[in-house]
């Protein structure tokens, strides 16, 4: 029997302004741990994800990622507090209690993906 243990998975997020979106994750909290013309790697904690110099508007505006955080008021208010709606012309929801028990909010990137960025509540 071989070892099927799964190390890692990451989705691939389109960019219709590259740099623009690789200044975006940044400011959002996320590290760049590389990148080249075509690709940007990024990560926070355990979790990454690749930034990809690739755009079709029809791709992009139906591209959901989920982000499962410790503290989706502190993810919130990071993003408040560097003011990212107006910096970017992005869209940033308040945080909110939902029926599936969890506390997220919606945030979109310039390109158009959105993004639900939250945490599990107590049963």
């Amino acid at each position: 029997m071989g070892n099927y243990r799964a190390v890692e998975i990451k989705a691939f997020v389109p960019a219709k302004d590259f740099e623009l979106c690789k200044q975006f994750y940044a400011d959002l909290g996320f590290e760049l741990k590389s990148s080249d013309g075509e690709m940007a790697y990024f990560a926070a904690g355990n979790t990454s994800f690749m930034l990809q110099n690739f755009y079709r508007q029809e791709h992009a505006e139906n591209f959901m990622m989920h982000l499962l955080v410790e503290s989706a008021d502190d993810w919130w208010q990071r993003a408040y507090d560097r003011d990212l709606e107006a910096r970017y012309g992005v869209r940033l929801s308040a945080p909110a209690d939902r029926d599936w028990r969890m506390r997220d909010f919606t945030l979109s990137d310039p390109t158009g993906v959105l993004w639900r960025i939250g945490h599990n509540l107590d049963s």
